[in-house]
């Protein structure tokens, strides 16, 4: 199996294509691309957490929210950072995606949902922002932001 940065390569230069103000359309464009049911998902969730697993992947932590950076967009084939988080009911700190967010989604125990969304793509726009949040059970969430944008608080 390939490694979760190469496997996630191919999202990258897919999300660095994106309109990410209309929502709707670049979720499409992904679940088109990128089927939840499809291979390519597949093979990025079993490595994702065969990396949780094993200490690789989250493997920093505060207030109850874990964490790790994948990739910086410098070593991104489409320029986003990419990153990981792993979930339950512990927010996690307010910040605005200045150029946008996109989040793949894995339930992991419960009913958990992301910002009110089951599993699934999700696209935030460029000024969004929030305190993400999980509810109703565990969840692991890789995120892109395109460039590494964002502002903290």
């Amino acid at each position: 199996m390939p490694d979760l940065k190469s496997l996630l390569a191919p999202v990258s230069c897919k999300v660095a294509t994106l309109d990410l103000t209309d929502t709707d359309a670049a979720e499409t464009a992904l679940a088109e691309a990128f089927p939840a049911d499809g291979e390519t998902v597949r093979d990025i969730e079993i490595a994702a957490r065969a990396g949780l697993a094993g200490g690789t992947l989250c493997d920093r932590e505060n207030a109850g929210v874990r964490f790790s950076r994948i990739a910086k967009p410098d070593a991104d084939p489409g320029g986003c950072s990419i990153d990981a988080v792993y979930m339950a009911d512990s927010p996690g700190p307010i910040h605005t995606h200045t150029k946008g967010e996109v989040c793949l989604c894995f339930a992991d125990g419960g009913e958990p949902a992301f910002e009110g969304r089951r599993e699934t793509w999700m696209v935030l726009p460029p000024g969004s922002r929030h305190a993400p949040t999980v509810t109703e059970g565990k969840m692991l969430i890789i995120y892109w932001w395109p460039d590494g944008a964002v502002a903290w608080k």
